[in-house]
């Protein structure tokens, strides 16, 4: 990690960091997460001010759930606090739907949108329209440290059942070193632990709802996931694993505390810098799992975009920065400051054809793989009444999700069992549903 984006790290997670020192005409709010690429994009934007003079930038870098939380009710309200939006796949076509966000169908001819990767384009667009534009894309796949695997005497495959991957998280346990077999998001949330949980049980065969609407928390997938997903916490996780989010799991298998962990694809990048990870030379990748007889590998697709809210009264100088801070220039600043490997995934056909990103990034074929295999319309094997890979896209998801991923993190934390948790997201979830008119 550069010095810069550990200075930034450092931050308070509400600061404002101003980015220029001459008198400018327009000044930029942008929220954003506390994710790496997004850090490291705070770190890189002299570029862009050098080039705009006339704008500055003001930052409030925010925790994942803090920052949906807070931009939602922003835009809802038309509070205009904030000119630039970081937000996801499953906002986008419904905050469009509601003219909330502007349309970036007028983007520079340099731009070039047809580079972006189809998959991402089609989930940010509406009737066409680009209505955020992606500053990285990912699904989920396994990473695993190749060195525990081979001491354990364990091999997983390139397409592993989660038998495979239960048996090779009690291999590489080894608590007296603080060695935990997996790493899995346990901090609630509808894109924290559900995320995670909802492709889990998709793999399990599960789902949401059936096409009646009816909440399935209490059917068989959803049951054995939940459990084999405790009692492999339970016995082969690390403490507090109910805080345990993202970046957390990040810095657990960073410092070579996780054999396996399940996430996002993203995080490769993070796990194989030699400069923040111990274990950057041992790290190998599969396929997310799936249940013996269940053809689904967990469909998850996501990209963290930047998106300008009806109210910015900046619009132009905003459309100006997202076409900086998401075009292929971009892409070829961050490899000439740190190397292919650090360049952001997920977005644009022309990276995972550029053979230097390629040999740099040996977790490239599989991310694109994973990304092009996410079918967010068929995410279940069961027939569903709604679209989305890990979060059902109705605007009352968000607040759904959140309440289920506390009960699922309370038993984590061993406050309620699997079924009491299982049963208050079933009678939650109905009662939600039914009064939304589903």
């Amino acid at each position: 990690m550069t010095t810069t984006i550990r200075a930034l790290l450092g931050a308070t997670a509400l600061s404002a960091i101003g980015l220029s020192a001459t008198a400018q005409d327009t000044t930029l709010t942008i929220a954003t997460v506390n994710n790496g690429d997004m850090i490291r994009m705070q770190g890189l934007t002299q570029d862009f001010t050098n080039q705009n003079p006339g704008i500055a930038l003001e930052w409030v870098t925010l925790e994942e759930n803090v920052l949906r939380q807070r931009v939602t009710q922003d835009i809802a309200t038309g509070g205009g606090q904030f000119d630039v939006l970081t937000i996801g796949t499953y906002e986008v076509p419904i905050w469009a739907n509601q003219e909330w966000l502007v349309p970036l169908d007028d983007m520079p001819e340099d731009y070039n949108a047809d580079d972006l990767l189809p998959a991402i384009r089609d989930a940010l667009s509406v009737d066409g329209t680009l209505y955020a534009a992606p500053f990285y894309g990912e699904s989920a796949m396994v990473m695993y440290r190749t060195d525990l695997a081979e001491e354990a005497g364990v091999t997983i495959p390139e397409e592993p059942t989660w038998t495979d991957i239960m048996a090779a998280a009690e291999a590489m346990t080894d608590r007296d070193n603080e060695i935990y077999g997996i790493c899995l998001r346990g901090k609630a949330g509808w894109g924290e632990n559900m995320a995670f949980l909802t492709a889990m049980a998709n793999s399990y065969g599960g789902a949401w709802f059936n096409n009646d609407w009816e909440a399935q928390f209490e059917s068989e997938p959803w049951q054995s996931a939940v459990s084999d997903y405790l009692m492999m916490m339970e016995n082969y996780g690390p403490p507090g694993a109910a805080n345990n989010g993202f970046n957390e799991n990040l810095s657990l298998f960073q410092q070579g505390k996780c054999g396996m962990w399940i996430d996002a694809t993203v995080a490769a990048s993070f796990v194989t810098d030699p400069e923040d990870s111990t274990v950057a030379d041992s790290v190998g990748y599969a396929v997310f799992p799936n249940k013996e007889g269940v053809d689904n590998h967990g469909n998850w697709l996501w990209a963290w975009s930047l998106a300008i809210p009806a109210s910015s009264e900046q619009q132009d100088a905003a459309k100006a920065f997202i076409s900086w801070a998401t075009g292929q220039g971009y892409t070829e600043l961050v490899a000439s400051e740190e190397g292919w490997r650090s360049a952001p995934p997920g977005t644009r056909t022309s990276l995972y054809e550029n053979a230097e990103y390629q040999e740099a990034a040996p977790f490239a074929e599989m991310t694109l793989n994973a990304m092009n295999a996410a079918d967010t319309i068929n995410q279940s094997v069961m027939e569903t009444p709604y679209t989305g890979g890990q979060f059902v896209a109705i605007p009352e998801f968000a607040g759904i999700g959140t309440q289920v991923g506390q009960e699922m993190s309370a038993a984590l934390a061993g406050q309620q069992s699997a079924e009491e948790a299982l049963a208050n997201a079933q009678a939650l979830t109905t009662d939600e549903i039914e009064a939304a008119g589903y």
